[in-house]
């Protein structure tokens, strides 16, 4: 080897070594961006969660006012880049870059990959949410409110779909396309808010939350299916009928055939894990099958939370299932605080300032589509007939968050270029209010009244028995 070849090997070797180095130290500058996103995610939901909790709302509406806080809307320690936010606006970027010894010029990086990897613990999160939810639901009880739910949840699409799109193009006279997808935005559940609420209430297992949990699930098939349909239209001007089709089969297929299959593989479930002799065994090998059915459920165009939910209803008709909620419990305490968090965090509220001249059109329709939205599912619980002693109140009631799905249909319409910035701000706000009114307005709904105490006489006593009371046999 002579001299310039050694030189040439020097050269590349020290390229080669300063490459390794400033990728592992992009590596440890991302994981540092994580922990804190972490810690301010944390520490957001619990104060907003324990202050709620204190003055009698729902604490997952605390922990969605702490993402607000700490999002784009206020504070701006926890952005994202499909918020529109770039590192300069993330204080946590700003942070690393004076703590850290993070450059100007890698920071956008850094950002790029922190905030992608808040995302999928998120998206972790709402399916840890959906898979205890699950193991919380009586199968049986939901095969037998079915009809019930699903009538629910075709009036709950089909209502503020028609009206809310009708509305826009005749009050309005917003063209087609974007009427319709902000008539799209009106239909989906946010079935992960509806059921921590329901949790936390102690309703998930009555008749009104599985006839809530079914519809909700109903309507995210539902909603999936409209929202291919609006989006084929927005880009070829024409509806596919073909693929609204394959999507309405493929849900229906997958809910059905993930149910069966799972109930005929469980006792080997159950098998498997009473063979094993490690720690964990009845968590880590459910979330093996959760996981797997979520996969299969995304690879077929589906939602990762539908898989999950089945997962759980499937699960839950096992021996384990008692084990396994009390195991479940921990991860979902770390996870799903993620999810709320992050909704709150993306949501700009700043579309309801009324000084700024371009949300004022935005306003006025968003007061529409905000009336639409919630009379349009309340009426939803009053189309269950032949059930005297049911809420129906508080069935329309639990259908009216929109949250994370209707930021994903104002996502889409936002990047067709369908919406207009009045109608994309007005969907934005119908969100952000049916996100935050349905938690309270659902403890409201099923508070029970109180009982008054009646005096006692002398009369009211008159032939009682004086007989010591027996015990049932």
């Amino acid at each position: 080897m002579n001299f310039f070849s050694s030189l040439s090997f020097l050269t590349d070797f020290h390229l080669l070594a300063t490459a390794e180095n400033s990728e592992a130290e992009s590596g440890s500058l991302v994981l540092a961006g994580v922990l804190l996103s972490l810690v301010i995610i944390h520490f957001a939901s619990k104060l907003g969660g324990e202050i709620c909790s204190r003055i009698n709302l729902p604490p997952v509406l605390g922990e969605l006012v702490g993402g607000v806080l700490v999002g784009v809307s206020a504070f701006k320690l926890l952005v994202f880049p499909e918020a529109g936010c770039t590192a300069e606006d993330s204080l946590i970027i700003t942070f690393l870059q004076s703590t850290a010894g993070l450059t100007t010029e890698a920071s956008s990086n850094i950002f790029a990959a922190q905030s992608e990897v808040i995302s999928l613990l998120s998206e972790l999160g709402v399916i840890i949410l959906l898979f205890e939810i699950g193991l919380e639901s009586d199968l049986k009880e939901l095969i037998r409110v079915g009809p019930l739910a699903a009538i629910v949840a075709v009036v709950g699409v089909i209502a503020p779909f028609a009206t809310g799109t009708a509305g826009l193009v005749y009050l309005f006279g917003v063209p087609v396309i974007p009427a319709v997808f902000a008539g799209a935005a009106l239909t989906a559940t946010s079935i992960g808010i509806t059921a921590k609420v329901l949790a936390e209430l102690g309703q998930l297992s009555s008749k009104e939350g599985q006839i809530i949990i079914g519809a909700a699930v109903l309507d995210d098939v539902l909603g999936i299916v409209v929202l291919a349909v609006v989006a084929s239209l927005v880009k070829t001007g024409e509806i596919q009928i073909t693929n609204v089709i394959f999507l309405i089969v493929s849900a229906g297929a997958f809910l059905i055939g993930s149910i069966v299959i799972g109930r005929f593989i469980s006792p080997y479930f159950v098998g498997l894990v009473n063979e094993m002799k490690t720690r964990g065994q009845v968590l880590l090998t459910a979330l093996i099958f959760a996981f797997a059915i979520s996969y299969i459920a995304t690879a077929i165009q589906l939602e990762a939370i539908l898989g999950a939910f089945a997962a759980g209803l499937v699960l839950a008709e096992t021996e384990k299932r008692k084990e396994l909620e009390e195991q479940v419990i921990p991860l979902a305490d770390f996870l799903v605080p993620i999810f709320f968090v992050c909704v709150g965090a993306k949501t700009d509220v700043s579309v309801l300032n009324p000084t700024v001249p371009s949300n004022r059109e935005g306003l006025i329709i968003a007061t529409f589509l905000i009336v639409v939205a919630i009379l349009g599912k309340v009426i939803t619980g009053f189309t269950v007939f032949g059930q005297a002693n049911l809420n129906k109140l508080a069935i329309g009631v639990g259908m009216i968050p929109r949250g994370e799905v209707g930021l994903v249909f104002a996502g889409v319409g936002s990047a067709s270029g369908a919406l207009s910035e009045a109608t994309e701000a007005a969907i934005i706000m119908m969100v952000i209010v049916t996100t935050f009114v349905a938690p309270p307005l659902l403890r409201l709904v099923f508070k029970e009244p109180e009982t008054t105490l009646q005096p006692v006489t002398s009369s009211s006593l008159e032939g009682a028995s004086t007989e010591p009371l027996k015990e049932d046999s």
